[in-house]
């Protein structure tokens, strides 16, 4: 009999209600449910339109007490993983139906037509949410059943317009959006403008953390998901705008949201005055602050203790100025205002790399976020270099200290702020731009336009630029670090684009050359992501410049460093295969200037130059360059292979040499016994090409850009290639013997 009810109560969540007490009680003694089944019960009995709150308000009290220790274990105990067994007061009133009776409660003045219904007070609110809370992170599955709810999830949002209830509201709906499958719509939240207007700065910047699941794409791993061929197959089947797209434009078109971010990013926090018992400081606090409910309740104590009429109760003069903003150690109030940076940072980071890029770009720029950043830079962003952490490449979430997930942020943003974009020439003070417009004047070559465009009001002020004041940062960098990466990314990001003489001789007057190939020669370095961001940069910095190609060998002065360097470029060439590529276009130009003797000086001493213009070392790469890809793995990744691959037989075209490459290709299958291994994979990576580069959709300004060979000669090549005439010397066909063709494969 008893069996029986208790399969029951898996499918009627009011059973409790239907049990009698003795009956519960006597099962209670054996199971060890703490009498949670019987305070359900009352709590039903009890929780109808015009019940007693206070009642209520007992009950969930007792309830709440009986499940806190549980949930503060997962805080204290570095977050294990739910398991009912070791929560047993948790999963007993998740399986008692308690979950779905808070929610009950919680939502029912919505719906009820009666108007006279008992108002629920801010503390009951609060600790409903509270156990709810709990429940999500104690026991598997209540988090993910409230996600399938869109009703609650919606109703949630409005009552984070009550202060007295957001830190609890925020912090349940973040764990909820965190684990449901299907993205809310920002436009679905009743009076959306309404209610984030409605917040105070500290909300605000709390509010990002929900934001930052709702306008970031799913993020797709390293599946066959992740591959181009099924990347392009799921914008055809999603051929209209995501729905995080929508979610950006729902964001932008609040009312001075993007100005309050700017505002959030860039406003200064005291420092305190010791540095060395500031950074021992934090070292104490560290261990326990890497959990956001205990640090955020902690700080809303002292803003409430501060707090007087003011919206922006929550700014550090009026924190400092409360009883508790004394008591806070410095540390504490300086790492919560890096944590909510992180956040603000995120999200303008992703609104950056969306569909209205240029509008946030000008919005950012009015807003004067560039040189608020620069004014932070030495203070709070690049206090002390961090060494205790570890590589996270570029798509990995950052799970560390606030320390880094800050710098890390703050560099992806500078990355995404410059990368293809005229507005990178404000990362510059007035007197860098001049510098900039000088280095044009004496090498005789015009200005480029986004130069003359710029703005000088919206430029950083002070005494350096903030590119300048990173690349100082990035030579002083740890060797083993992983800021690096961040950092090399960055820098290549301001490079980025049509190829400027101007921008190159500006950062090589910093020494900015001999401080990659130091990384990249001397300084031991293993990191494939750290020497790949290396190598771009590299690329970037070099690329058609005679007086990078004659530092480099300046640097590169004996037989030994030029070893390492290629062994390094040979060690991977998916990481080293743009700096490869920048070498063969440079080769190709200098080779047309040979009237100019500078330019046959360089040829005749550079050692990279010499090595690259070995016919056998070119065809060398492009045999490896096609072989280390094939249709089905072409990633966003290495796709830059096939490109480069491209770009040594586009030039072998220009010079009437084709014919003799695609024979040196039909010549090294036979010498490796696979006959068509190569040529084939190659023609189908060329069809891949046409299909993936000639979408309406697809940008090939930057393919345009970074070879400064027109798109239409790229396009005209590939075909070519691909012709079908066995009797044309161009086409690829043509080098296949019969028996081993196979080109119409479907991908």
């Amino acid at each position: 009999f008893i069996l029986f009810y208790f399969i029951l109560l898996f499918f009627s969540p009011s059973l409790p209600l239907q049990i009698p007490d003795a009956l519960l009680m006597e099962r209670d003694k054996r199971a060890r449910w703490q009498g949670i089944p019987v305070l359900l019960k009352r709590l039903y009995e009890s929780s109808h339109p015009n019940s007693d709150m206070t009642q209520i308000h007992s009950f969930v009290k007792e309830l709440s007490s009986l499940l806190s220790m549980e949930a503060m274990s997962i805080v204290t105990e570095e977050r294990k993983t739910p398991q009912e067994s070791t929560f047993p007061n948790t999963y007993t009133f998740d399986l008692f139906g308690g979950v779905d009776l808070l929610v009950e409660i919680l939502m029912r003045p919505t719906l009820t037509t009666q108007k006279d219904v008992p108002k629920m007070s801010d503390d009951l609110v609060k600790d409903c949410l509270s156990v709810l809370y709990n429940c999500c992170i104690c026991t598997d599955g209540v988090t993910k059943s409230l996600a399938s709810r869109d009703d609650f999830i919606l109703f949630l949002f409005t009552l984070m317009s009550n202060k007295k209830t957001f830190l609890q509201t925020a912090t349940l709906i973040e764990d909820i959006l965190g684990v449901r499958k299907e993205m809310i719509q920002l436009e679905d939240i009743p009076n959306l403008a309404g209610l984030v207007q409605s917040f105070n700065q500290q909300q605000l910047a709390n509010f990002c953390r929900i934001l930052s699941v709702t306008i970031s794409e799913p993020d797709v791993g390293v599946d066959d998901k992740h591959t181009l061929l099924a990347r392009n197959a799921q914008q055809r089947a999603n051929a209209g705008p995501s729905r995080a797209e929508v979610n950006q434009v729902a964001l932008l078109n609040i009312p001075g949201f993007v100005e309050r971010l700017c505002k959030l990013a860039t406003r200064k926090v005291s420092e305190a005055s010791g540095t060395s018992s500031f950074l021992q400081e934090l070292e104490d606090w560290h261990t326990w602050l890497d959990n956001a409910l205990v640090l955020d309740a902690l700080m809303q104590i002292a803003s409430d203790e501060a707090e007087q009429s003011s919206t922006e109760s929550s700014d550090e003069s009026s924190l400092a100025a409360s009883p508790l903003g004394h008591r806070l150690p410095q540390s504490m109030k300086i790492v919560h205002e890096i944590m909510y940076k992180v956040e603000v940072l995120y999200v303008l980071c992703v609104m950056l790399m969306g569909r209205q890029r240029n509008q946030v770009h000008r919005m950012l720029a009015e807003f004067r976020l560039i040189p608020g950043l620069n004014n932070l830079f030495d203070k709070l962003i690049w206090r002390k270099n961090t060494s205790s952490h570890v590589l996270h490449g570029q798509n990995q979430n950052c799970d560390c200290s606030p320390e880094i997930s800050f710098k890390i942020q703050f560099l992806r943003l500078l990355q995404s702020f410059s990368d293809h974009h005229e507005n990178k020439y404000l990362l510059l003070n007035s007197q860098e731009l001049n510098e900039l417009s000088a280095i044009s004047l004496k090498a005789n070559i015009p200005e480029v336009e986004a130069l003359v465009n710029t703005d000088r009001n919206l430029v950083c002020d002070g005494k350096k630029g903030l590119l300048t004041r990173l690349i100082s940062v990035m030579k002083k960098e740890p060797a083993e670090s992983s800021f690096r990466f961040w950092q090399a990314r960055a820098v290549e990001s301001f490079l980025r684009g049509a190829t400027s003489y101007a921008d190159q001789v500006f950062l090589l007057k910093r020494g900015l050359l001999e401080h990659i190939l130091f990384c990249i020669i001397d300084s031991g370095c293993k990191s494939h992501d750290v020497l790949q961001s290396y190598f771009d940069l590299l690329g970037e910095l070099m690329k058609f410049n005679l007086d990078a190609f004659k530092r480099f060998n300046k640097y590169v002065n004996t037989d030994e460093k030029f070893q390492i360097f290629f062994n390094q470029i040979n060690s991977s060439l998916v990481d080293s295969n743009m700096l490869v590529r920048c070498i063969v276009l440079t080769l190709d130009r200098f080779e047309s200037q040979t009237e100019d003797m500078r330019v046959v000086e360089v040829l005749s001493e550079c050692c990279l130059l010499s090595y690259m213009a070995r016919v056998e070392n070119r065809l060398s790469f492009l045999f490896r360059l096609i072989n280390i890809i094939n249709v089905q793995t072409l990633t966003q990744e290495n796709v830059s292979c096939l490109n480069t691959s491209l770009v040594v037989l586009m030039l072998a075209r220009r010079r009437g040499k084709l014919p003799f490459y695609l024979n040196a290709l039909r010549e090294k299958e036979y010498a490796e016994k696979y006959p068509g291994g190569l040529l084939n994979n190659f023609h189908n990576l060329l069809r891949f090409w046409q299909h993936h580069y000639l979408n309406k959709d697809k940008d090939s300004t930057c393919l345009e850009n970074s070879s400064c060979i027109p798109f239409t000669y790229w396009k005209e090549t590939v075909a070519v290639l691909l012709g079908s005439d066995r009797t044309c010397p161009y086409a690829i066909a043509s080098y296949i013997d019969e028996a081993y063709m196979d080109l119409d494969r479907d991908f």
